[in-house]
Formats: structure tokens, C-alpha cells, sequence
């Protein structure tokens, strides 16, 4: 009940939205119960791992939130504080920040590393995720 209320509301839901741990367990991929990568969802979606001290992390915050009005309804975006969901980040390896997760909705999810100027978010969003 909970996992489809939160698929619903972030669907519905326009910006980036902050994701917990538990939140990516009941609607994004159950790392516990599954050993292969099954996504959860109809949409493709990105998550942002980052910290709030940290720099680039700060100048990519808006251009998501940016890209969240321009996809809206077709692609979901959110974040996650890898200080706060230290268990998250440490099942991404997150090592360095920010790291971008991109997740289509079938097939792997491609994680990437730095700061990309919006324009190159933008290609990787069309090509891999809505396959233009």
C-alpha cells in the first residue's frame, strides 16, 4: 500500500523529489529480496546522489529541478542525501558526488559520475532513457 501511494504521489508530483532508502526499496529495485535488477516502475526515472555541502552538487540542483518541469510525466527525478541514505549510497558505491543514476524502465541502469552540463543531461535523458 505505501510503495504504490508513493509511486502515485511522485507521479503526480512535479520537481525533484527527496527519496529514502526505504522509499528505493518499495518503489525503485528491493536490493534485498532481489539479486538482479528488476525496476519497479512505468517511468524512467533519475536519481541524484549528493551531499549539501558540496559544490557541483549545489549547481546541479537547479538545472534538475529544471529538467523535472521539462520532462514532467515522462520522466521522474529525485535525490538522495548520500550523508543522510548511507545505506543507498553505499549499495552504488557512491565514492564521489554528485553521481547521477539514470534508470530506464526496462535493461540496466547507467551511473555516472560529476557534474554534465544540462545540455549533455538532456541527450543522455532523450537516447537512453526516452530512446528519441
Amino acid at each position: 500500500m505505501v510503495a504504490s501511494f508513493f509511486i502515485g504521489a511522485c507521479a503526480q508530483a512535479q520537481g525533484v523529489q527527496y527519496i529514502t532508502t526505504q522509499q528505493f526499496k518499495d518503489s525503485i529495485f528491493d536490493y534485498v529480496h532481489h539479486k538482479d535488477w528488476q525496476y519497479k516502475g512505468t517511468q524512467p526515472a533519475i536519481i541524484d546522489f549528493y551531499t549539501t555541502w558540496c559544490g557541483p552538487c549545489k549547481r546541479l540542483a537547479p538545472i534538475m529541478e529544471e529538467l523535472s518541469q521539462t520532462y514532467a510525466g515522462k520522466v521522474r527525478f529525485f535525490k538522495a542525501d548520500t550523508e543522510q541514505e548511507r545505506e543507498l549510497a553505499y549499495v552504488f558505491q557512491i565514492s564521489s558526488i554528485p553521481q547521477v543514476l539514470y534508470i530506464p524502465t526496462s535493461g540496466q541502469p547507467i551511473l555516472l559520475k560529476g557534474l554534465y552540463p544540462k545540455e549533455e543531461i538532456i541527450k543522455i535523458i532523450d537516447q537512453q532513457l526516452l530512446q528519441k
